[in-house]
């Protein structure tokens, strides 16, 4: 595969910490790709980054808005794929790699994803709960039929969000501009996803943790978890799969998960 065909489109928002890390991690991939940098938060340290290693920054007019700046950095690559690298995680240097041999063995697929795994304070792994059920929920997209599947592409999303966001690369040629159209603050991701399964093909996946995303307290998911935001929303994703009482039930076990988020 050429440049031409994928974009790492990195999101920057403020001045994270974590930036160079994840800019780095680009960088460091076996096999290379466009890189591009948007945000709606423009500052020097941004521009630094960006001049630094010599990536074009593309700035969106408006207030910050999660959905808006992921529509912006999915819109802004030129590329038919395209990875939105979120600014505070990092990746495996056989990413790209991974995803041009998966493609390959799916070449009706509409997107890539991967396993992941967690970094708490700083440190890869090991692999906490959360991230081996998602994997767990994840395993019918190993096999081709299941991949391709509505019912699975839904199943997949019915116990929570399996899917990491930072490790899903987009096929713009099939899914068209905007792909991100959800009202949700939290679930953006989530509820997009569900999306998948009313489109034609399949999802190519590499069951192996080729993308790393960090939990902190300063992550904006632990902040929708302390106004609640995150479980309401919650609520309403598990209320498109499942009665009202199986959503009860689901939530009554679900919310202990958070506590992931603020250690």
């Amino acid at each position: 595969m050429s440049l031409a065909e994928h974009t790492f489109v990195i999101c920057a928002y403020k001045e994270s910490p974590y930036l160079e890390e994840m800019i780095r991690s680009i960088a460091a991939q076996t096999v290379k790709s466009r890189v591009l940098m948007t945000t709606s938060t423009p500052n020097d340290y941004i521009r630094g980054m960006a001049d630094k290693y010599g990536i074009p920054l593309k700035v969106r007019d408006g207030a910050p808005d999660i959905r808006d700046d992921w529509n912006f950095a999915y819109d802004s690559a030129a590329t038919p794929w395209v990875t939105l690298a979120h600014q505070d995680d990092r990746y495996d240097p056989d990413y790209v790699w991974e995803f041009e041999k998966c493609i390959k063995a799916r070449p009706d697929a509409f997107a890539f994803l991967t396993d992941y795994l967690p970094i708490h304070h700083g440190t890869v792994g090991a692999r906490d709960a959360n991230s081996r059920i998602r994997r767990l929920l994840r395993s019918p997209l190993k096999y081709a039929a299941m991949a391709r599947s509505p019912f699975w592409k839904r199943r997949i999303l019915s116990l929570g969000n399996s899917i990491c966001c930072p490790s899903v690369t987009y096929n713009k040629a099939k899914l068209g501009p905007d792909f991100f159209t959800t009202d949700l603050k939290f679930n953006i991701d989530w509820d997009t996803f569900l999306k998948f399964a009313d489109i034609p093909g399949a999802i190519a996946y590499a069951d192996k943790p080729l993308t790393f995303y960090r939990i902190s307290d300063e992550a904006t998911s632990a902040a929708w978890i302390r106004n609640h935001t995150r479980e309401k929303e919650d609520r309403l994703m598990f209320a498109k799969f499942w009665p009202a009482w199986m959503v009860n039930v689901i939530m009554h076990f679900y919310v202990k998960a958070y506590d992931t988020y603020s250690k």
